[in-house]
């Protein structure tokens, strides 16, 4: 079922659909440098985070598992080890979706969004 674009409300505005690139567009950009260099500006930042995030729940899975007696040392009333590592758990994931979202928006953002109105404007 197709729909239609709203008609403009009053004489003044157009009705503007972007234009669709070819797939032959799509491939000459995704084989270009512009658009390597934000792969690798995405990869230079996701890849050693996630990277980190996985050693730093591992351990953290490796010591509930074979450090019971260094987990359950406790720090202050019944607050111990393994409640303060694993809150550090959700900790660090929300200050890792922090960090991605800045760098995102300063990053990867303007660089997508300039390959993106280039193709459109070229269709």
């Amino acid at each position: 079922m197709a729909t239609e674009a709203p008609p403009p409300r009053n004489g003044t505005e157009t009705a503007h659909a972007p234009a669709s690139p070819t797939t032959e567009q799509f491939v000459e950009v995704q084989e270009g440098a512009e658009f390597g260099e934000l792969r690798r500006t995405h990869r230079s930042f996701a890849f050693p985070l996630t990277l980190a995030f996985i050693a730093w729940y591992l351990l953290y899975v490796l010591l509930s598992n074979y450090a019971g007696d260094f987990m359950g040392t406790k720090l202050f009333g019944n607050v111990n080890v393994a409640l303060v590592l694993g809150l550090g758990q959700f900790a660090t994931t929300f200050l890792i979706a922090w960090l991605y979202s800045r760098h995102a928006a300063n990053r990867l953002d303007p660089k997508a969004e300039a390959i993106k109105h280039r193709m459109e404007a070229d269709a």
